[in-house]
C-alpha cells in the first residue's frame, strides 16, 4: 500500500486490481461509453454516456480489517447518474438504481441470500431524533474545519456516524440505516452511485453553499 494525497489517504493493490477489471469488462462491453475512475482510469467516449467507478470505497477501513468498505459503479448520461450500484462484499449486500424506476437491495441478513426488497429511506424523524452520519477529508485544515462543523451538529441530532465509505453510507441512508449524511470535499466516483440510491428510494439530495463541494 502507499499514500495518495496525503499520509492518511492510502490505496492499496487491490483498488488498482479491481479498477482494472472493472475498466477491462466495460471497455469490451461497452466501448464506446466514457470512463472516470478513482485510481486514474480515463476516457472521453463517444456515446454521451459515462461510467463512473470507485472500485474500493474505503480502503483504509479494508486495510485494517474492517468490514466497512464497498465497490461503486455508476453509468451517467446529460441528465446525471442514470444507474447506480453499490455492492458490499462482505456483508453479501447489492444496493442498485435505476433513474425513474426505484431502488433495491439484494442479499445479506435483511433479505437472504436471493432475496430483493425495494429501498426506502425513513420517514418522520425529527433534526434531535436523526441519526445522521458524516466523512472527514484527508487534508489537515479540511479535516479541522470538518471537525467543526460536526462538533456544531452533534448536541442537535440523535447521533453522528463516521463510517468511512461514502458510497456505503449513502447506500445505508437510502435502506433506511441512517436519517441522513453529509460531507464536503467529495469526488464523483464518492457519491455518483450513492445519490442515485437515495434519490430513487425517495429521499433528496441538496448541494452545499460554498467550498469545498458537498
Amino acid at each position: 500500500m502507499e499514500a495518495k494525497s496525503s499520509s492518511t489517504d492510502m490505496v492499496s493493490e487491490a483498488d488498482r486490481v479491481a479498477e482494472a477489471a472493472i475498466v477491462e469488462l466495460l471497455r469490451s462491453e461497452r466501448p464506446d461509453d466514457g470512463l472516470l475512475g478513482e485510481e486514474g482510469s480515463s476516457a472521453d467516449g463517444r456515446s454521451g454516456r459515462r461510467w463512473v467507478v470507485d472500485p474500493l470505497d474505503g480502503t483504509t477501513n479494508y486495510l485494517y480489517g474492517i468490514p466497512q468498505w464497498a465497490v461503486s459503479v455508476a453509468l451517467e448520461d446529460g441528465s446525471g447518474s442514470l444507474v447506480g450500484v453499490v455492492f458490499a462484499p462482505v456483508a453479501g449486500e447489492l444496493f442498485r438504481a435505476e433513474r425513474g424506476r426505484g431502488a433495491e437491495l439484494s442479499g445479506g441478513a435483511t433479505t437472504g441470500e436471493a432475496g430483493t426488497r425495494p429501498l426506502h429511506v425513513r420517514e418522520g424523524a425529527t433534526l434531535e431524533r436523526s441519526l445522521v452520519a458524516t466523512g472527514f477529508g484527508y487534508d489537515p485544515e479540511r479535516r479541522r474545519a470538518q471537525a467543526r462543523a460536526a462538533a456544531h451538529v452533534l448536541p442537535r441530532v440523535r447521533d453522528i456516524r463516521r463510517a468511512g465509505a461514502a458510497a456505503l453510507d449513502l447506500a445505508w441512508l437510502a435502506a433506511g440505516r441512517l436519517d441522513g449524511y453529509w460531507e464536503r470535499g467529495l469526488e464523483p466516483w464518492d457519491w455518483a452511485a450513492g445519490r442515485l440510491l437515495v434519490s430513487e428510494a425517495g429521499g433528496a439530495v441538496a448541494e452545499l453553499d460554498g467550498e469545498p463541494h458537498g
